[in-house]
């Protein structure tokens, strides 16, 4: 009985110290300026995302644009992310980047992959109007796959409808 008792004791320590050691674990730096770390190696001491990097695309320009319900016309806000986008892709012209279109979870999936191959185009296409060289802008549709939020309610719908520009090369 008291060798059962003990070998609790050992495995409750061991769970506490783990437990324990996952809370102290420092924050590793990010290699390519992205969210982790204390401000990753291109982020700077005060976690300013180092220019060029997809930190500085994602927190400074924005990487994301969103729809309206069976919509893939951009709206104003969206306009207006997307000339950002577009500015700062013609400054860093190194740089190739994927359009990946989502839906909410509402329809069917054929239909939500046409909706979101719509939306990623509309993304693309503005791009393309605003001097981004189409070669450097791949497009790909997720439909409902990809969630960004998970309830049966408009609040995490609207955040499904969406083309998010993913920088896939040349950024430092």
């Amino acid at each position: 009985m008291m060798s059962r008792m003990a070998g609790f004791k050992f495995a409750t320590v061991c769970c506490c110290f783990l437990a324990l050691a996952a809370c102290s674990k420092k924050n590793t730096p990010s290699l390519d300026g992205g969210a982790g770390g204390a401000g990753g190696l291109n982020g700077g001491a005060g976690g300013v995302a180092q220019p060029g990097s997809k930190r500085d695309f994602s927190e400074n320009v924005g990487d994301r644009v969103f729809f309206i319900v069976d919509q893939s016309n951009l709206t104003p806000e969206a306009q207006d992310t997307l000339s950002k986008q577009a500015q700062w892709l013609q400054q860093y012209g190194n740089v190739t980047v994927q359009v990946e279109g989502h839906s909410d979870e509402r329809g069917t999936r054929e239909y939500n992959i046409a909706l979101s191959a719509r939306r990623a185009t509309a993304a693309r296409n503005f791009l393309i109007e605003h001097g981004v060289p189409g070669k450097r802008i791949s497009s790909i549709a997720y439909g409902k796959e990809r969630p960004a939020s998970l309830c049966d309610a408009e609040e995490c719908w609207s955040q499904n409808r969406r083309a998010v520009t993913v920088i896939t090369g040349g950024a430092n």
